[in-house]
This record gives C-alpha cells, sequence and structure tokens, in this order.
C-alpha cells in the first residue's frame, strides 16, 4: 500500500521544482547569466590592457557623441549619459550592443511598411476638418496633425459609451461578442486565466463553432508570468487564430522594449472597444491586488470604427508576407447615429516613428485649457515638457487635478512619482489619492469639450517605447461622462500636501535617483 506521506510529499517537491522553473523565470535567469558574462568578460579583458583607462575613456567619448546626436528623447539620454560617466568602457559596450543590432532596423521596416498599407485606407473626409475649424481652430489643427503625420482620421457618425469601471465594460463586451456575425479581432497587453476570460473564451469558442473568423494578439511580455507555455498553441487548436507580440526571450535585446500595450476589440466592423481594462480578474473586481480596480474604457459604433480595424491588422500582419484586403473588412451595414454626436479621433502610438502621439495630443489638451484639465493616472513619470505645461497651465489660473492611485502597484514608480508631486504642488497642480485602491483609468477630460481615454499612461514607455492607442472626443456627449465620473471619483479621493510626499527624506533620495534612470526602467 503506497505511503500517502511520502506522495504528498513528492507532490509538493514536484509543484515547487515547477514554480521554480516556470517559463519567466527560466528566461531572466538565462538575461541574468548573460549580463554576468558580460560583465565578467569585461572586467577581465579590461585588466589585460595596460592602456585600459585610455581605452575606455575614448569608448566613453565617443559613445556619448552618439548618445547627444541620437533622435532618442533628452531625458533617455541622460538616462545613458549618467551611468556612462561611471563606467565609460561598460556603458559604451552595452549602449552599442542595445542600439546596433540588426534586428531593429528589419522590425522598424516591417512596422513602416505595414503602416503604409493600411494608411492608404484611412483618408479624411476634409468636410469633418472644416466643420471642426467652425468651433475651434486648435483642435481642427490637432485633427489636422493626427491625420496627416500619424495617420488616424476624424470622423463624425460615431456614438461612443462611456464605462467608468471595469464590470460595465465587460458586460457590454460580453453582449456585442454574442451579436458577432463576421469577425471578431482582439488585442490585448495582458490575459489572464481566470473568470472574465473563461467567459470570453467560452463564447469566442462558440463563435468559432459559428462560422466567425476569431482573431487574438497578446503580448508577450505582458502575459509571459500569468499564462501556460504554448497557449497560443491551444488558442488555435480551439479555432482561435492567436498570435503572440514580441516574445519574452532570453536574450539581451533592445526590441524587449517595445511592447504592445494596446487593448482593442473590433467586431464585425460595426463596434469598437478601447481603454485601460485588460482581459483578467482584477480589472473586473474579480480578483483583489490592490483594493479597489478603477479602470474606464469606452465602446464607440459607426464610422470610426474602421480606424480600430486598421489598427489590429497593423500588428496582426508584422509577421505576414501579404496584406489582407482591408476592404473585406468594412461594416456591411450602414450606421445612423445619433443626432450632435460631435467628432471622434481614435488613433494609435507607434515606437518607431518620431511621432510621439499620445505626449503630443496630451500636451494640446493641457496647453489649450481654458477653464480645467482633470487627469486620472496610474504613473506620473513625465519629462520637462509635459511637467512645464501642467505647470504654466495651473499658474495661469487653469484648474489643474489629477488623481492617482492610493495603493500602488509598483513602488519604484510610486517612488519617482513622488518627484513629479514635490515639484507639481508648489506650481498649483492638485493631487488626489484615490484611497479605496488603484486608479488605472488613463482619462484627460478639459473645458466640457475635449477628452481622451485609451492606454496611454503618462510614463517614459506608454509615451515612447510602447504600442499604443486612444480616443480623442470633441464636444460628444461621452465629454460630459469622463467628467461627471471624474468629479464623483473626487469624493472617494483624498488630497496630496506637501507635507505628504516630503515627510520621508530616505524616500526622496531613493525617488530622485530612481528618476535619473526611470526613462531605461
Amino acid at each position: 500500500m503506497p505511503n500517502i506521506k511520502v506522495i504528498i510529499r513528492e507532490k509538493k517537491l514536484k509543484h515547487y521544482i515547477q514554480s521554480i522553473f516556470t517559463r519567466k523565470i527560466t528566461v531572466i535567469l538565462l538575461i541574468v547569466l548573460q549580463l554576468i558574462a558580460f560583465v565578467f568578460l569585461y572586467f577581465y579583458t579590461a585588466r589585460g590592457f595596460a592602456a585600459a583607462y585610455v581605452i575606455q575613456t575614448v569608448m566613453g567619448a565617443v559613445t556619448s557623441v552618439l548618445i547627444v546626436n541620437s533622435s532618442d528623447h533628452p531625458s533617455y539620454k541622460i538616462a545613458w549619459l549618467v551611468p556612462l560617466v561611471v563606467l565609460p568602457g561598460f556603458m559604451s559596450v552595452a549602449y552599442l550592443y542595445l542600439h546596433l543590432q540588426i534586428n531593429r532596423y528589419f522590425f522598424k521596416r516591417r512596422v513602416d511598411e505595414v503602416n503604409r498599407a493600411t494608411r492608404r485606407h484611412l483618408k479624411q473626409n476634409n468636410r469633418i476638418v472644416r466643420e471642426i475649424d467652425k468651433h475651434d481652430v486648435s483642435v481642427a489643427r490637432l485633427a489636422k496633425y493626427i491625420g496627416e503625420c500619424a495617420g488616424y482620421p476624424a470622423y463624425k457618425n460615431t456614438d461612443v459609451k462611456y464605462f467608468k469601471v471595469g464590470e460595465e465594460f465587460y458586460d457590454a463586451l460580453i453582449d456585442e461578442i454574442k451579436k458577432a456575425k463576421r469577425y471578431i479581432f482582439m488585442e490585448y497587453f495582458i490575459i489572464a486565466e481566470g473568470k472574465m476570460w473563461k467567459r470570453i473564451f467560452d463564447l469566442l469558442h462558440i463563435k468559432v463553432s459559428e462560422g466567425v473568423d476569431v482573431r487574438l494578439i497578446y503580448d508577450g511580455m505582458g502575459s509571459a508570468s500569468i499564462l501556460p507555455g504554448g497557449y497560443d498553441d491551444f488558442l488555435n487548436v480551439n479555432g482561435i487564430k492567436c498570435k503572440v507580440f514580441n516574445r519574452f526571450k532570453p536574450f539581451l535585446t533592445s526590441e524587449q522594449n517595445n511592447r504592445d500595450h494596446r487593448k482593442i476589440t473590433v467586431i464585425d466592423g460595426q463596434v469598437a472597444f478601447t481603454g485601460g481594462i485588460n482581459l483578467a480578474d482584477e480589472y473586473i473586481n474579480k480578483k483583489e491586488r490592490f483594493g479597489h480596480w478603477k479602470d474606464s474604457g469606452v465602446m464607440l459604433k459607426g464610422d470610426a470604427v474602421f480606424s480600430f480595424v486598421m489598427m489590429f491588422f497593423q500588428m496582426w500582419e508584422l509577421d505576414e508576407k501579404q496584406h489582407e484586403d482591408y476592404n473585406l473588412y468594412r461594416t456591411d451595414r450602414t450606421y445612423f447615429a445619433a443626432e450632435d454626436t460631435g467628432y471622434v479621433i481614435p488613433y494609435g502610438d507607434c515606437p518607431n516613428d518620431l511621432e510621439a502621439v499620445g505626449k503630443t495630443v496630451y500636451l494640446d489638451i493641457i496647453n489649450k485649457a481654458k477653464d480645467y484639465v482633470y487627469i486620472t493616472a496610474p504613473y506620473l513619470v513625465i519629462d520637462n515638457e509635459l511637467v512645464t505645461a501642467l505647470s504654466y497651465a495651473a499658474k495661469s489660473g487653469v484648474d489643474v487635478k489629477i488623481i492617482v492611485p492610493g495603493i500602488y502597484d509598483k513602488w519604484y514608480v510610486h517612488q519617482m512619482s513622488m518627484c513629479y508631486y514635490r515639484e507639481l504642488i508648489p506650481a498649483g497642480v492638485k493631487f488626489y489619492s484615490y484611497t479605496p485602491g488603484f486608479i488605472h483609468a488613463k482619462n484627460f477630460v478639459s473645458d466640457d469639450q475635449k477628452a481622451v481615454v485609451g492606454t496611454v499612461n503618462t510614463d517614459f514607455r506608454s509615451l515612447y517605447l510602447h504600442f499604443e492607442d486612444a480616443v480623442f472626443m470633441y464636444r460628444s456627449h461621452a465629454v460630459e461622462k469622463v467628467k461627471e465620473d471624474f468629479e464623483k471619483t473626487l469624493l472617494k479621493c483624498r488630497e496630496l500636501t506637501l507635507s505628504d510626499v516630503n515627510k520621508n527624506v530616505f524616500s526622496r533620495l531613493l525617488g530622485s535617483l530612481i528618476r535619473a534612470f526611470g526613462p531605461l526602467l
């Protein structure tokens, strides 16, 4: 008869071994080993040269010139230059290794090629821009910028519904998936097994059996430690065409910085969803991680949905040899929006061009505000341009309020964010801590006229390194809903003062140190 205690011990040991040698941990260990080998070879080789100091100095000088003359953001340059002073040789090799990889060139070329193909199908109706110009010339100029430099037109004939929490978003998403007849395209940074994803998966599986074309993209880093290995194969076997964007690989590569942070669902070319909500239980408060999870999203119905179809194909076709006939994915019926729905501009942001679209839209809203700018932001790790814009707006009499998490998810990001609170509070910017938990919504609203809801965080990764998306709304009914949600959320917040952010000397020093390297984190 088997010994029960022995069997239990063996099962516990097996579980322990499996938990240690997960895919993510294995990859991280391999990367760490590469770093150790890299450091060892560098210092071992350096000792062998009498002129090591001279060589390192020359390397540091050359690399400094390359960094200063690069097209990178100034904050990113400083983040490299500071450690370069301490370890000129090592940091020079690291910088050159990460920035001269041939795969960066091929990846950028493919992204550019796909974007050019999709842009040809996103034509601006100039009559709409002229209409906007009659209301506000500055908004018309923003529409022209997004249309010409990013490739995303402005639309009318589009209804927008705003969701103030993930639970509302989820219910609407389920209802629309049930109605799908032709196709369902989904693109998410995070997918995690749980109640939310199980229900969606079951519905997608049913839709596949009905002949609906179901496709899914998820990010290789965002879901690396959450989904089991080979999960894309499992989905493909079940009829859901699945791709993993930029898999988490055990190599030191610069492309690991570029993540697909978008959150998009498009159904039959008739309805689209986006916002901060991923497909995991914490986003609908079925699982508690950092208190109450406050998120937001929008649902679009009408002409503007086609921009999201094109955004999806921009990612789907990165590893395809031929482009699909995009016209096949336009809606097969005419949509009639409610009267006076305003104007809507869905847009994407790509790290491989020189246009920081997400940041430019945020700056435009702040700089053109007359009465107020209300912001909800999970992270505040911004550059000098955004600091200056927020400071000037507050000093010139604009009511600038920012809601930030009461319970944060990343301690080091919180420490960096506190540095900006200390800088902006004296300028008149008001910060409010969401006491029930974590704010994950990325919302801007201003002057009862403009609002943005999407995936773009106010941090370096979202503004410069990730693939992102959002919806700019002007004179839309949804703008009022975004403002109303902000004001109700404010009732659950506590205003932060200088004494709150200055009370810990160690925290201030640590935050200042981490802030110097913020763009690299």
